[in-house]
């Protein structure tokens, strides 16, 4: 079994762990509403509600991610990860819709609250199973590369932060004697779960259309300039430029022009660029491929061009260049 197959198998065994923690711990709140009738844990079980679809679409879709490319999907199905990203976002910003409709018709209307400290208790070791399932998945998320599982982490992990608040406001309640003040809580967890939806929608909206990646196109440039700072004679490449990336789920497509001798033989530069491709994937930790185009020097890079052997330089080296990001992502090279 390969690498990528084994974590493959990670992603699967980690979003199914999320999708039957969640199944619990929905358990756990709605029993804990039903004691209470407390507008704030009904607002607690409705994001585990979505919680668990979420889990359960984003198993399809980190399954469906996991399939090779194919005819039909030349560059993968990576993608899907971010769709599975949007439509927790846009769940998320839904049961906040929700909630907070709920929680207005309950001020009108007035609360009757009972067996708040069962409730209260029963909600917050659903919370504290919540913190551990979101810190679970974040960090498997990150280790993976996987989108959804970052995006359910993120949610899981909102869900945590909310139980807090929403103990915190019962306690006021407890302490007060305010029972309006059930449903105002209600309604600053929908506030914060909102934003929590929006900004899920927005960052896979960003990756569905390819925006530029500040993230990555940074990891890809420490990675080219570590190799470039080896000289021409190493890794035959002066510079780079024309640098383009973009994700599909886990895997990141590159595209990019390396400027090299002018000299060289076409069979000297296509060894060479093959060999750069492995090592720039290995340096900038990528799972993915290089696509590469490769320019003549014209002479213009004598002044910092390593390259001792050169026979037709018209410069002498004047000092080695640390590549930037702006000189790597610019599509024409420097005249």
């Amino acid at each position: 079994m390969t690498a990528s197959d084994c974590a493959q198998r990670e992603r699967v065994r980690a979003i199914s762990i999320s999708l039957l923690g969640g199944i619990v711990i929905l358990g756990l709140k709605a029993a804990a509403y039903w004691l209470t009738g407390s507008m704030a844990l009904q607002s607690d079980a409705l994001e585990s509600v979505v919680n668990v679809a979420a889990a359960a679409f984003g198993l399809g879709a980190v399954i469906f991610a996991g399939q090779p490319a194919d005819k039909n999907h030349p560059y993968g199905h990576g993608k899907m990860e971010f769709f599975a990203a949007a439509f927790e976002g846009g769940l998320i910003s839904l049961a906040a819709l929700v909630i907070i409709y709920e929680s207005a018709l309950a001020l009108v209307r007035g609360v009757e609250l009972k067996s708040l400290g069962t409730g209260m208790m029963i909600s917050l070791g659903a919370g504290a199973l919540n913190g551990l399932l979101g810190w679970y998945l974040l960090s498997m998320g990150r280790r993976l590369k996987s989108k959804t599982l970052e995006a359910d982490g993120h949610h899981v992990l909102s869900d945590f932060y909310t139980t807090g608040g929403i103990f915190c406001g019962l306690m006021l309640v407890t302490v007060t004697g305010f029972h309006w003040l059930d449903p105002v809580a209600a309604i600053a967890v929908a506030l914060l779960l909102g934003k929590t939806g929006f900004g899920l929608v927005r960052q896979s909206a960003a990756a569905l259309l390819d925006e530029e990646d500040v993230g990555t196109i940074d990891s890809i440039v420490a990675g080219l300039a570590a190799m470039l700072k080896k000289g021409v004679n190493e890794t035959g490449v002066i510079t780079v430029h024309g640098l383009r990336a973009i994700r599909s789920g886990r895997y990141t497509h590159v595209d990019i022009h390396l400027v090299v001798p002018e000299y060289l033989p076409v069979a000297e530069a296509h060894d060479d660029t093959e060999r750069f491709e492995k090592k720039l994937i290995a340096a900038a930790g990528l799972e993915g491929e290089v696509h590469v185009h490769i320019d003549p020097c014209r002479r213009k890079y004598c002044a910092r061009c390593t390259d001792s052997q050169c026979p037709i330089r018209v410069d002498p080296l004047k000092a080695a260049v640390t590549l930037t990001a702006e000189e790597a992502v610019i599509v024409e090279p420097i005249e």
